[in-house]
């Protein structure tokens, strides 16, 4: 009940232009609850390095612990899913949306064996803290449109934790020939999307929608914030992948966390 109640606030918020407005206002809500533990945290890592408040909310939680402690953990789980299908020695690897470096920041210690670390990103502020305080990472600011400075055939791994989910149906065509380009032949693509557990956020014209194969965009903000959003069915991503080997595709279970999770991707090219 009180999920719909909120979906269907979200929408309205959305319809009348005013989700950026409010999304501002509950960063600033979450900021002040969070303060005590943050502060607390911050005392006792006095040597560690954190992003700005908003640029972790926008890309996260605003939870410096969760921020630092469980984004070792994904480094460290993504390491595990690479290594089934690369074997990770002088390879290179991008994060494609990095944000502030939340989780590539871990990957240099997690995996180091002579492989080569890059991010990139469409946040300006982001990749300028990134640049100043993760020194063994190659950071590069790329722009909405689908274009990146690497050379084809260029990377190894390249992962993306929820990028897709704030496109354009577009921009899920124009950015995946982008990073079919840069990718080398045999490197593996790692994604995460949100697919039939997030029937639950849709409306009932979104999930006649979602179930019938297309891919449900909610706009009305900047593409690529946190607010812009996009539920992909698993029809849609395998029409996307038509030029790959789908490796692995994830559905985990719901479970009993408010959190939804999303699915997993996993491409050879």
């Amino acid at each position: 009940m009180l999920r719909s109640f909120l979906n269907s606030l979200s929408g309205l918020l959305r319809r009348l232009g005013l989700l950026t407005v409010a999304d501002t206002v509950r960063f600033q809500i979450v900021r002040l609850k969070n303060k005590q533990k943050n502060s607390e945290f911050r005392l006792n890592n006095p040597g560690l390095c954190l992003p700005p408040d908003y640029l972790m909310y926008e890309s996260f939680q605003l939870d410096y612990k969760k921020y630092y402690e469980d984004s070792r953990q994904t480094a460290i789980w993504l390491k595990e899913y690479f290594e089934k299908y690369v074997n990770l020695q002088n390879k290179r690897i991008l994060d494609w949306g990095c944000g502030p470096g939340r989780i590539i920041r871990h990957l240099p210690s997690v995996i180091n064996n002579g492989c080569s670390f890059y991010g990139t990103d469409y946040n300006e502020q982001s990749i300028a803290w990134c640049s100043k305080h993760i020194h063994e990472v190659h950071f590069n600011t790329n722009q909405l449109e689908a274009k990146l400075p690497y050379e084809n055939d260029f990377f190894d791994v390249i992962y993306g934790i929820s990028i897709f989910t704030h496109l354009s149906e577009s921009m899920h065509y124009n950015w995946f020939n982008e990073l079919y380009r840069i990718l080398k032949p045999g490197g593996i693509l790692f994604l995460t999307t949100q697919g039939a557990n997030f029937l639950v956020k849709l409306n009932q014209t979104e999930k006649k929608n979602f179930q019938s194969g297309k891919l449900v965009v909610r706009g009305k903000v900047k593409e690529g914030h946190r607010t812009f959003s996009a539920f992909q069915p698993k029809s849609f991503m395998e029409a996307l992948f038509n030029q790959m080997k789908v490796l692995e595709h994830v559905e985990f279970p719901m479970g009993n966390t408010k959190v939804v999770p999303q699915d997993i991707w996993i491409v050879r090219k």
